[in-house]
């Protein structure tokens, strides 16, 4: 059989558009080396939130006196909380392989292996069989980065040094978590052990943490975290790992942070050794496929969508890029468009962002304004965070007065940053936002007032 499309990768981008794809009446073959849902199931997005949000109702339930609750001794049982989130994983895992097998794609388990182009189409191996497609979309993902640093390697396989894939499993809360690398998954890890009794230490390289996100609000969330007893080491380099702990340098000075266990976050690069697109002649940029706005590869036929192509290894980027690539096999007019992709550290607090930082607009060459407002002037906010110290930023363009940023520091964050992603992708004015009714109460409706506020600034 020759299918219209062959799918090589069975995680967000693969997999949905897998059921885009045979939605649309053709006829698709999804190949995926391990489970379907790739690292956002299994062992990114859904399994890191569902910790989360044990460690939220530990810290919630801890912390309750000054909401006028109080409770007796509190625990957590990290067993449990790792039993819930196998079973939230396995529920949503099955309901992909079931959605696929119902939309009529047929999905093979193993390793594919790209063999070349025939007058029929794109050849195929995968768990001994050859296959053939019209078209291909890769869609492998990404692995975590490993640095050359001295020891890091030995001690990934004593098991002292764990990636994202290996946290998630890790039966015992560890007295001393090190953290390489102040990113997201760094720092949600970091939230996590930090909330049910790890000594948390983050060592970053840069000055600063969570990347490109708002400086003065990644400030912030750090306060809040060492507050919360989490240590960081900002501006240090890390020269070597060992059983007992990680060598770093900063401010020129040599020490060592001692760790039960290590956490490796540093960045993830994209999956493409291994799968043939030499026999193709697939053009890569900086190590991940180089793709167009329609997802097209330099090979007429060849698409990329999700973290292999690099553009922005975010699993609801992946969704978008896999609608695009799909719609422009059909002849669908569209394209795929990045300067609206939601950020979101789900942290206690959450840290989002949409569109342009300050910073990022002024080195773009946009005159803007930055409406800053306390999240205390939302109500809800106010009732629900006793001295909480919530900040959200809108970022205007002053040539049109449209909204090209926003960022928030809050609870509930992660839920309504889409809202002003809305705002940035409409391009809509100050105006005409005054005029959309948010629901009262809601911590949503800060971006209401700080359009307000505007004029007052």
């Amino acid at each position: 059989m020759i299918y219209d499309l062959i799918v090589i990768g069975g995680g967000p981008a693969g997999y949905l558009a897998s059921e885009r794809a045979a939605h649309a009446g053709l006829s698709v073959l999804c190949i995926e080396k391990s489970s379907v849902g790739g690292v956002c199931l299994n062992e990114g997005c859904i399994p890191t939130k569902t910790l989360l949000y044990s460690a939220k109702l530990f810290d919630g339930a801890r912390h309750g006196g000054k909401y006028g609750v109080t409770a007796g001794e509190l625990t957590i049982d990290h067993k449990k909380v790792l039993a819930r989130k196998n079973k939230v994983v396995r529920l949503l895992v099955s309901g992909v392989a079931n959605t696929l097998k119902a939309k009529g794609v047929q999905l093979v388990n193993a390793q594919a292996v790209i063999t070349g182009k025939t007058a029929e189409g794109f050849a195929v191996e995968a768990g001994g069989e050859a296959y053939v497609g019209k078209r291909l979309l890769l869609a492998t993902g990404s692995a975590p980065a490993v640095p050359p640093i001295p020891g890091l390697r030995e001690t990934i396989q004593t098991g002292r040094v764990l990636t994202n894939r290996e946290i998630l499993e890790l039966e015992e809360i560890p007295a001393k978590l090190v953290v390489i690398g102040g990113g997201v998954i760094g720092l949600e890890m970091a939230s996590y052990f930090c909330s049910v009794g790890s000594e948390v230490t983050v060592i970053e390289m840069l000055d600063h943490i969570a990347g490109e996100n708002d400086r003065e609000l990644t400030g912030l969330l750090q306060k809040n975290y060492e507050k919360k007893g989490m240590r960081f080491l900002l501006g240090a380099k890390v020269s070597g790992v060992t059983e007992e702990g990680v060598a770093y340098e900063k401010d020129g000075e040599a020490a060592v942070a001692p760790a039960d266990k290590v956490l490796l976050s540093i960045g993830r690069k994209a999956n493409t050794a291994g799968l043939g697109l030499e026999a193709l002649g697939v053009a890569l940029e900086r190590g991940a496929i180089a793709t167009d706005d329609h997802l097209r590869t330099n090979i007429p036929g060849v698409y990329a969508a999700g973290d292999v192509n690099g553009k922005s290894m975010l699993a609801h980027t992946a969704y978008r890029e896999a609608e695009v690539a799909v719609n422009d096999m059909l002849g669908i007019e569209d394209a795929m468009r990045y300067h609206a992709v939601p950020g979101v550290l789900y942290t206690n607090p959450e840290l989002a962002g949409v569109g342009y930082t300050e910073a990022g607009a002024q080195a773009a060459g946009l005159k803007v304004q930055t409406i800053k407002l306390p999240l205390r002037f939302s109500g809800r906010y106010l009732a629900e965070n006793e001295g909480g110290d919530g900040v959200c930023k809108l970022i205007v363009d002053q040539k049109d007065n449209v909204v090209v940023g926003a960022q928030a520091l809050s609870n509930y964050a992660s839920e309504f940053i889409v809202t002003a992603g809305v705002f940035i992708e409409m391009r809509m004015t100050l105006d005409q936002i005054k005029k959309i009714i948010f629901p009262h109460p809601t911590v949503c409706e800060i971006l209401r007032e700080a359009v307000w506020a505007a004029e007052e600034q």
